[in-house]
């Protein structure tokens, strides 16, 4: 009950029921009794359509690990995650939630999952001496680390407290209100002309010049509005729901009609987030082997079940994921580990009995593996740098034969075979997408946690543009002089992303954005892009994305990719238009009723009942709903 639109009702309520009682006429109770029916029924729809489940905060602190392994007076215990402190000993397993932010002691380097947080699509490896980020994921190995942060001092709590002090004021809110002052402003210009005339001049009756008053009130504000641009955004939320976008916020559909800006995680959101091989820029270096051979060999490399993302990806490769087993008889798997970087593949031919081993890994392992010539390291070089400048990732093969017939024989010399580039492919319908979202005039920003080359190299594949900064050019610490000579404000403007960013870095950006006047929507997937996203005019949660992801989001996407979002671009901007088109036609009545009704009281001198004028606002105001909704 707190607007412009309601302010004036409940003026009118007072009115009627106060002022009206005088000149020996009791108070007007019926026109008091209609107004009050009318702004409780507004105020109850608005409250309950606005009314939102859950709290992103909460949500987000939710998915903190409740326990901790904890080294304490010298004994381990399991202790609540809640009771850590700084200076704790706690131990980190293979599939442990980390419970506060630490740094590992000494061991076995780990790999961790920390997607959810910082956007990378891959486990990170974490040596002895690196922190470790509350709310990450262990995937290898197992080791000892002191705490060194808690609660919203982690760098998860940082985030879970920007969403939770994050209290954005809706657009269509601030529509309403201007709405309301307009209508407010010429209500008050109607009745100080008729307070002037009627009593100093024309000395009509108090109760007379009350009801005149009152029926300029009543008549001035268009009394169903509220109601029927909630009850035509349900009825957009609807359709939307049908296409794939569920809307949390229903006003965000006025919103979203407005939006200029659109910024996109990558991971998951423009790609597919799963790593393919580009098999056009295979680098074979041996002799007689061919782009399909090279497959083979680093599918046999990997497993073909429990697969991390690489082995997915290498099998993925091949017609059908059993040819990786093909003819041949398994003896031996050596999994990936942190030391390494490789795996390997000791099997049997079938066709002639000979044992074979295969690896596939990092460059560097495989190198010193193959013992390879300065000519070779030089070339190897060479083209990991070429992939690198395109953001790709580059994935080393070799193979060897072992006439031993052991699996824990040394075998032959290695031979280095090729090198694979791995990228995350952009989905098929991206590129089309931002080319739509750009013809509608929504400029489309890629805002991700990965490394400005990928940034680059997947901006380019979807023709979104390569003008991309890392996230220190936000801070203004960027060693690039050119860069760190423009200001902050048309850096981000201009820019077609950032890489490299963290949870502040995206609410600086939506926010710089809308310090700019634009209205700016924000996709995402993970707790990193929480605080972004209530932020951000418009929060849009992708498919699969996390419960904190989707608190703190206007509209969750069941369908993945960005076309949706183009849907309900064009949806919502026709129920805008026909929101528009009646809001213009009600301000234009609301006026035509305060101009005509003051001629009539200070001209002709009549007097109109103001629950007459209450009917007709009524009926006029329903006659409009049912032609916009319809």
């Amino acid at each position: 009950m707190w607007n412009p639109l309601s302010w004036v009702m409940e003026a009118a309520a007072v009115m009627a029921i106060a002022l009206a009682n005088g000149g020996g006429e009791p108070p007007d109770w019926q026109d008091f009794v209609g107004i009050v029916v009318l702004l409780l029924l507004n105020s109850t729809i608005s409250y309950v359509e606005e009314s939102s489940a859950g709290s992103a905060a909460q949500a987000i602190m939710d998915n903190l690990a409740p326990k901790a392994k904890v080294l304490r007076d010298g004994r381990w215990s399991e202790q609540d995650a809640a009771a850590l402190v700084p200076g704790d000993v706690v131990s980190i397993r293979l599939g442990d939630i980390v419970p506060a932010d630490a740094r590992l002691l000494e061991g076995d380097p780990l790999k961790i999952d920390q997607s959810a947080l910082t956007g990378e699509s891959l486990p990170v490896t974490k040596a002895p001496g690196d922190s470790v980020y509350s709310g990450s994921t262990c995937k290898q190995g197992e080791i000892e680390a002191v705490v060194i942060a808690t609660g919203v001092h982690t760098f998860f709590g940082k985030a879970a407290h920007l969403v939770d002090s994050t209290n954005q004021v809706g657009h269509f809110q601030k529509v309403l209100r201007a709405i309301g002052n307009f209508c407010i402003a010429a209500i008050a210009v109607g009745i100080v002309v008729e307070v002037v005339v009627m009593y100093p001049i024309q000395h009509r009756r108090y109760r007379d010049g009350i009801d005149n008053l009152l029926v300029l009130l009543i008549g001035g504000i268009p009394i169903a509005m509220p109601t029927v641009l909630s009850v035509t955004m349900a009825i957009g939320s609807h359709r939307l729901a049908t296409q794939g976008a569920i809307t949390k916020r229903m006003t965000a559909i006025e919103e979203m009609a407005g939006m200029t800006v659109l910024c996109s995680d990558k991971t998951g959101t423009l790609t597919v987030n799963k790593l393919r091989v580009d098999r056009g820029l295979i680098e074979i270096l041996a002799k007689g082997v061919d782009a399909d051979e090279v497959i083979l060999l680093a599918s046999r490399a990997s497993r073909v079940e429990n697969q991390d993302a690489i082995d997915a990806a290498m099998v993925g490769m091949l017609g059908d994921p059993r040819e990786a087993r093909d003819g041949i008889q398994e003896v031996h798997f050596l999994p990936f580990n942190p030391v390494d970087k490789r795996t390997a593949l000791t099997y049997i031919s079938a066709a002639d009995g000979t044992w074979h081993r295969v690896s596939k890994g990092a460059p560097e392992q495989i190198m010193a593996l193959c013992r390879c010539t300065d000519d070779v390291v030089n070339k190897v070089h060479a083209v990991i740098d070429k992939y690198a400048e395109r953001g790709l990732r580059s994935l080393a093969v070799a193979r060897q034969e072992v006439p031993e017939k052991r699996k824990d024989s040394p075998g032959g010399p290695w031979q280095f075979v090729a090198l694979l580039p791995l990228f995350d492919p952009p989905r098929h319908d991206s590129a089309e997408t931002i080319k739509r979202a750009l013809d509608l005039g929504v400029n489309v920003k890629m805002i991700t946690g990965d490394q400005l080359a990928i940034a680059k190299e997947t901006g380019r594949r979807l023709g979104m543009g390569t003008n991309m900064y890392p996230s220190s050019a936000l801070l203004g610490q960027c060693k690039d002089e050119a860069i760190a000579s423009i200001p902050v404000d048309d850096l981000i403007e201009k820019a077609d992303g950032f890489a490299g960013v963290f949870p502040e870095h995206k609410y600086e950006i939506v926010k710089k954005l809308q310090e700019r006047k634009h209205i700016c929507g924000m996709t995402g997937d993970g707790v990193n892009d929480a605080p972004a996203l209530k932020k951000a005019d418009i929060g849009i949660a992708v498919a699969d994305a996390t419960d904190a992801a989707r608190s703190a989001s206007d509209i969750v996407l069941t369908e993945p990719g960005l076309s949706v979002i183009i849907s309900a671009v064009l949806t919502s901007r026709a129920i805008f238009q026909r929101m528009k088109n009646y809001t213009i036609y009600a301000v234009s009545i609301t006026i035509r009723i305060v101009l005509g009704f003051m001629l009539i009281a200070l001209i002709w001198k009549f007097d109109f009942s103001p629950f007459m004028i209450l009917v007709i606002a009524i009926l006029n105001d329903g006659e409009l709903s049912h032609s916009t909704l319809n």
